[in-house]
């Protein structure tokens, strides 16, 4: 009897391992074409952040912004970019070396001038 016992929990066993195989595979299979959340599949948001983290920095690599007044996120290629600066050249400044980076496809400037004090 334990040996028709142990048999059978094998089998049990070999059979739990393959429905829980499947179930990973059929996670991965959707993981890559389902959405991270705005309609975004995983592969664009990982472009995004990507994109994100380039433009900021080339804004840190650039004396003529100042890169942690800048907030930077990227939708589909298209960065915006937003926060308070000294001045329209800074603001102009950073527009520029946003579209510089590669993969961006359009940059919306929310870049406000500070006043005068």
């Amino acid at each position: 009897m334990t040996l028709q016992f142990s048999n059978l929990r094998i089998l049990t066993m070999k059979k739990n391992g393959q429905t829980l195989l499947a179930v990973a595979a059929l996670l991965v299979a959707l993981g890559g074409c389902s959405a991270s959340g705005g309609g975004k599949s995983t592969g664009e948001y990982i472009d995004d952040a990507t994109i994100s983290t380039r433009v900021k920095a080339r804004l840190i690599e650039d004396d003529q912004v100042k890169a942690r007044e800048v907030t930077v996120e990227t939708y589909r290629g298209v960065v915006q970019l937003s926060g308070f600066v000294s001045s329209e050249a800074e603001a102009a400044r950073a527009v520029e070396r946003a579209r510089s980076v590669p993969g961006v496809t359009g940059v919306k400037n929310d870049i406000r001038i500070k006043p005068a004090p």
